[in-house]
């Protein structure tokens, strides 16, 4: 009489399930059960044990529809779980061991034509479960790449049109602040004229302070330009190289930081004796370079000094260096405060006057197009040192696509 190994299998249906889920978390090359319960790696190995119980008790080995069903299911659930297709395999040689394992004493006793049929038919069965299940393992994870990919797609677009709103809205910000700037420069100007004119004993400290806001009034009304510039062509900035005279730019930024560091009782320090006469660097850059670092170092430091300091070193190169006695930074911080909206942690600095974060990330990216170095010393509590290293003649350098503001763009209305 033939062995039912249907009814021998179902009946150890339950002990094969625990031995086989106890071999799948045994095994260390099976890591996706490192984040799963007992109960979820089991869901869906009784119905692959039923299935292959039902085609024992088929003479037909073709009849693959019941295996293929809970087949499938154990590929969706699985790739849904994260296992890799290695894992699956894995999972499956496993099960072959225990059923084969569960059913030794029992294959014994049976006769030799009925246990090759059903080493055949147990093999073919898993066989055909390992494909079945990579079929539905492989769709799902198809069908979750066209859902990934369609997202991305969708966050590509919407990143698309905030970058588009993004420069739309500097530009309406920029031309915005061009016409008050302008106002206030023209103003200034004629102001500036009637003084003259009048020939007033005593009003040279004021003509001295209209001069200095007509200075930085075009600055700023120049920086916005490079900023509409920037909008229009490829986001690069483009240096103006010319030979000046660095002792005088640095005396012109003094006279714009001069009011803040005034405003915080801060003694302003500086030692520029040792400067070359003349340099050769893009003039506004150089500026903007200098009034972030004295600017930035003013708003970290209450109580003290900022100092600047210049020199001349060897080959044909020349130094800046920002000293104050502020609050310092910890050597975590120094690995990051030249990048974009990275601001410095302080308790002791009020939020609203921690400027935006891109002051120094600005000053990295002009010191590095104009071939320069800048450095970092700093300590939390004993203040901050930023030494910028320039060559005083750079290489011939494309020329500059940034239109000049002149006098007379400042004076006009927009």
């Amino acid at each position: 009489m033939k062995m039912d190994f249907s009814t021998i299998l179902d009946q150890k249906r339950d002990r094969i399930i625990e031995l086989w889920i106890n071999a799948v978390f045994d095994d260390q090359q099976i890591e996706a059960t490192n984040e799963l319960t007992f109960k979820a790696v089991r869901d869906s190995l009784p119905r692959v044990l039923e299935s292959l119980a039902a085609m024992l008790a088929d003479s037909e080995l073709e009849n693959f529809e019941i295996i293929d069903e809970a087949s499938l299911e154990h590929g969706l659930i699985r790739a849904e779980q994260g296992f890799e297709p290695a894992e699956i395999a894995r999972e499956y040689r496993l099960l072959r061991s225990v059923v084969f394992s569960e059913l030794e004493a029992d294959l014994v006793q049976a006769a030799p034509k009925d246990v090759l049929w059903a080493i055949r038919l147990i093999d073919t069965v898993i066989d055909e479960a390992i494909a079945r299940c990579f079929d539905s393992y492989t769709q799902s994870r198809m069908e979750e790449l066209d859902q990934l990919r369609a997202q991305m797609q969708l966050t590509n677009q919407e990143l698309t049109r905030l970058v588009r709103a993004s420069h739309d809205n500097m530009s309406k910000l920029t031309h915005e602040l061009k016409t008050p700037l302008t106002s206030i420069i023209g103003y200034a100007d004629l102001f500036l004229r009637q003084q003259q004119q009048a020939e007033i004993k005593d009003s040279y400290v004021h003509l001295e302070s209209i001069e200095r806001v007509l200075r930085s009034g075009r600055l700023l009304l120049r920086l916005i330009n490079d900023t509409l510039q920037l909008q229009k062509s490829d986001g690069q900035i483009k240096l103006k190289i010319g030979t000046i005279e660095p002792q005088e730019l640095i005396r012109s930024v003094i006279e714009i930081v001069e009011p803040l560091a005034r405003n915080k009782g801060l003694e302003l320090r500086v030692a520029c004796d040792r400067i070359p006469p003349t340099v050769q660097t893009d003039p506004l850059r150089l500026q903007q370079i200098l009034t972030n670092l004295l600017s930035n170092a003013i708003r970290y430091t209450e109580s003290g000094y900022v100092a600047i300091a210049a020199e001349t070193l060897s080959d044909n190169r020349w130094s800046i260096t920002v000293r104050d006695s502020g609050i310092g930074m910890a050597q975590a911080e120094q690995n990051y405060i030249f990048e974009p909206y990275y601001r410095v942690s302080s308790s002791s600095t009020a939020e609203t006057d921690q400027g935006t974060g891109l002051g120094l990330a600005i000053v990295a990216q002009l010191v590095n197009l104009m071939q320069g170095e800048i450095a970092v010393s700093s300590q939390p509590g004993q203040g901050s040192t930023f030494t910028v290293i320039l060559p005083t003649h750079p290489p011939a350098v494309e020329p500059a696509i940034v239109a000049e503001t002149t006098e007379q763009e400042s004076s006009t209305s927009l």
